[in-house]
C-alpha cells in the first residue's frame, strides 16, 4: 500500500472516527450486526414455537411435530458497493465533490465495520471497469480500498449513462451468503435499477446512500451558461436568469428526489441521502441511527 492512502486513512481516523466514537457511545456495535443464521438442532413442537420453523419431513417420520433450532451468526460481512461513474466525478469547486465524499464515506465505514473483526470487501464500478475487492477483516484490507479508491478511474470520455442494475447485478453475484450491503452511489443512470435492487435486498440486508451535490437540487442565477450532462457530454445553453425556469428546476428536483427515495424503500433498502456539503461526522451519525430505528 502507499503511503498516501495511510495518510488519508490516519486523517479520517483523526477528524471523523475519533470524533464519531463520542457521538455514538459504542451503539454503533449492535447497529449492523451478523445476519446469517446456522441450523443448530431439532426439538419438539412447544405451543409457543413459530409454526414457521417447523421440519415437516421429520415431523412426518416422527409424528408429532419437530422444530428446528438455530444460532445467529454474529460475524458481519460486509460489502461496499462504490459507483466511480462519470457522474461522480463532476462538481466539488470550494466543496468537496461527490467522487471525494464517496471516497472518505466509504473508507470511514470499511473502518467502523471492521472495527470489531467483521469482514469488509468492496465493489468499485464504472461502465467499462469493474474491481472487486474480497472481504477481508483488519487495517490492511482499509488501506487497500483507501489505495483502489485513490487510483484515477480510466477516462473513455462520455456518450453512455451508467448501468446501474448491471452494477447491482454484479453486487448479487458476489455473496452466496447473506451480508450486509451498501450501495454508494448518486442513482443517476439508466432507468430500470429497481429490480435489481429489489432482488439484491430480498436476500442481504442492503443500505442505498445517494451522495448529491446541492447544485444539483437548485439552479443559480449564473445568466447563460452551457448546461452538460454529467454522464452522456450532451450540452444545452440555458438562460439561468429565467426565475421560471429555475422553479421548475427546483420542483423537478424534489419529485426527483421524493421519488428516488420510494423507488429504494419500495425494494426493501434503506434509503439515506448525503449531501457534498455535510459534515461526515454528521451523515454518520444519522445513517446508524436511522438503521438502529428500522425494524428487523
Amino acid at each position: 500500500m502507499t503511503a498516501a492512502s495511510d495518510r488519508l486513512l490516519r486523517r479520517l481516523e483523526w477528524q471523523v472516527l475519533r470524533r464519531l466514537d463520542g457521538r455514538l457511545q459504542g451503539g454503533h456495535r449492535t447497529v449492523w450486526r451478523g445476519v446469517g443464521i446456522d441450523f443448530a438442532d431439532l426439538r419438539a413442537y412447544t405451543p409457543e414455537d413459530d409454526v414457521r420453523h417447523i421440519d415437516w419431513n421429520v415431523t412426518a417420520r416422527m409424528d408429532e411435530p419437530f422444530v428446528r433450532q438455530y444460532t445467529e451468526d454474529r460475524e458481519l460481512t460486509a460489502w461496499l458497493v462504490l459507483d466511480r461513474s462519470a457522474s461522480m466525478r463532476v462538481g466539488g469547486g470550494d466543496a468537496p465533490g461527490k467522487e471525494s465524499v464517496l471516497t472518505e464515506l466509504a473508507i470511514c465505514l470499511a473502518r467502523l465495520l471492521s472495527q470489531h473483526g467483521n469482514r469488509v470487501g468492496a465493489i468499485l464500478y464504472d461502465n467499462r471497469h469493474q474491481k472487486v475487492i474480497p472481504p477481508r477483516a483488519g487495517r490492511n484490507q482499509i488501506l487497500r480500498l483507501a489505495h483502489e479508491l485513490d487510483r484515477p478511474v480510466p477516462a473513455d470520455g462520455h456518450g453512455a449513462t451508467t448501468d446501474l442494475a448491471a452494477m447491482l447485478r454484479l453486487a448479487a453475484t458476489t455473496s452466496r451468503r447473506r451480508s450486509l450491503f451498501l450501495v454508494l452511489s448518486d442513482f443517476i443512470g439508466e432507468p430500470g435499477w429497481e429490480r435489481a435492487l429489489t432482488l439484491l435486498a430480498h436476500r442481504h440486508e442492503v443500505v442505498a446512500v445517494r451522495i448529491v451535490d446541492p447544485a444539483e437540487l437548485r439552479l443559480p442565477d449564473l445568466g447563460l451558461v452551457i448546461i452538460e450532462d454529467a454522464e452522456t457530454g450532451e450540452q444545452l445553453l440555458v438562460d439561468t436568469g429565467d426565475p421560471l425556469l429555475r422553479r421548475r428546476f427546483r420542483a423537478q428536483a424534489r419529485e426527483r428526489e421524493a421519488a428516488l427515495d420510494g423507488a429504494v424503500t419500495r425494494a426493501g433498502a434503506v434509503a439515506h441521502r448525503v449531501t457534498t456539503d455535510t459534515d461526515l461526522v454528521d451523515a454518520l451519525v444519522g445513517m446508524v441511527h436511522r438503521s438502529r430505528r428500522r425494524p428487523r
